[in-house]
């Protein structure tokens, strides 16, 4: 209508995606080229591992990509893993895994990447597998993911010597949805990041008088050492080649401008350290003994430790027309997975939401003004307007 011209939504669709198959390529080009794709990010990029796996038929089943440098920078990580997964909208599906650390000043440092047909049991022992290759296990390595069952059995399977504990937030959300008790998060949130064990245990008196069944659930079913901090112990419609690609530009962009801030440091700790530590020391027994802060402070949150992990830079690949591959990589076969065909329609973009998610109620209702229904089944009697405020129901 700008323009002057008039066309229908699907021909306005159809030109769309037609203008991002020519800027991005296509989805059957992308897996044929993945191969040559992956040995420039090696030579570019030494050090870093990538992976692809295929069926017998030499249809796409898995890839795995972990740049060299965020390998390197993790050996000035804690040793603690976040594992998670997505799903991507692309013609031919999918679900992209990532594993990432947390830096010295609380940012988030992706480990490594993969594509996977879905959140299976398989799938997530294959992707586990390339990961414990690259991080290895030691009895110092805790991964954190939800408590998906094929999460948990991966983890058991692949990893024999690290911990694994369930994401707080998922157990939250899981407590809302199965004892409907929001007004208990303040308690369980301070039992979570207790440090010491004395707290711990006020607080989850606080809970169990209010709420028996969730101080139950939470110690037998889920298990205090799996979310509690004391008691631990320790783009999604692109084609592949193209989401990697993005990937790769926006780790090399972090890496770049959080290098150029951990040398611009002047104190002993990050920030985000400096910040918390001090007010805390200040108050300290420490304090008063003229004990040095630094010296209390373990050496993953110093300055030192923080340019160690961005010190390297991530490189691109560049043009294709550049590339230099050999034949043999050139010529590996990669086809596109099998899809099942689309239910006619628009395609759906939003995602399924998790287990115990809350989100805004829509429906209003003009003779009562409650939320959740409309007025034709309004069974209100009196047109009272209570409980007109939209409220978070779980999904």
């Amino acid at each position: 209508m700008k323009l002057g011209a008039q066309i229908s939504y699907y021909k306005a669709w159809r030109g769309r995606k037609h203008a991002h198959t020519l800027i991005r390529g296509s989805p059957e080009q992308s897996f044929h080229i993945l191969p040559s794709y992956f040995h420039m990010l090696e030579k570019l990029n030494p050090g870093t591992v990538t992976r692809i796996e295929v069926d017998g038929e030499s249809r796409f089943k898995y890839l795995f990509l972990a740049f060299g440098v965020a390998i390197r920078g993790f050996r000035y990580m804690r040793k603690l893993v976040g594992i998670d997964g997505t799903f991507l909208k692309g013609q031919y599906w999918g679900v992209l895994l990532v594993a990432t650390a947390q830096d010295s000043n609380d940012q988030c440092y992706p480990l490594a990447w993969g594509i996977v047909d879905s959140e299976n049991e398989d799938a997530w022992t294959w992707f586990l597998t390339q990961l414990k290759e690259v991080i290895g296990d030691t009895d110092e390595l805790a991964l954190i993911s939800d408590r998906a069952p094929s999460i948990k059995k991966a983890i058991s399977t692949v990893f024999e010597k690290a911990h694994h504990g369930a994401c707080a937030w998922h157990v939250a959300q899981n407590i809302k949805n199965k004892f409907k008790c929001a007004d208990i998060m303040g308690s369980y949130w301070s039992a979570v990041n207790a440090y010491r064990c004395e707290d711990f245990t006020g607080y989850m008196t606080e809970i169990s008088h209010r709420y028996p069944r969730v101080a139950e659930y939470l110690e037998n079913e889920v298990g205090f050492e799996k979310w509690s901090r004391c008691h631990y112990p320790g783009l999604r419609d692109f084609p592949y080649v193209a989401l990697l690609d993005v990937i790769q530009g926006k780790m090399s962009k972090w890496w770049n401008n959080r290098r150029i801030i951990a040398m611009a440091i002047t104190a002993p700790l990050t920030p985000s350290r400096e910040s918390e530590f001090r007010p805390r020391f200040a108050q300290s027994n420490a304090h008063h003994a003229q004990v040095s802060v630094y010296s209390l402070v373990s050496p993953y949150y110093t300055k030192e430790y923080y340019v160690l992990a961005y010190g390297e830079t991530i490189y691109p690949v560049g043009s294709q027309s550049q590339w230099d591959v050999p034949n043999e990589v050139a010529t590996r076969v990669v086809l596109p997975r099998e899809v099942k065909e689309r239910k006619r329609g628009r395609p759906k973009t939003s995602r399924f939401p998790l287990v115990g998610e809350f989100r805004k109620q829509k429906n209003h209702c003009g003779k009562c003004g409650a939320y959740g229904h409309y007025k034709k089944k309004c069974n209100s009697q009196t047109g009272s307007t209570e409980g007109n405020q939209p409220t978070d129901v779980p999904v």
